[in-house]
C-alpha cells in the first residue's frame, strides 16, 4: 500500500480508528499491568505478615 501524506497513512485506509486503537489499548495495558502485579505483589507480602504476626500458619 502506497501512502502519499501522513495522514493516508495515519487513516490506514478507513482502518486507522481501529489500527490506532488497538495499539494505544496495547501500550496502555503493557504500562499498566506490572505495575497492578506490584501492587497485588505488596498485598500478599502483607497479608502474609499480617498471618505471621497473628501466629497463624499458611
Amino acid at each position: 500500500m502506497v501512502w502519499n501524506s501522513a495522514s493516508e497513512f495515519f487513516a490506514m485506509g478507513g482502518y486507522g480508528l481501529y489500527v490506532w486503537g488497538s495499539y494505544g489499548v496495547t501500550a496502555a495495558w503493557m504500562l499498566l499491568e506490572p505495575l497492578l502485579a506490584a501492587h497485588r505483589h505488596r498485598a500478599a507480602l502483607l497479608a502474609v505478615a499480617d498471618l505471621e504476626e497473628n501466629g497463624e500458619s499458611l
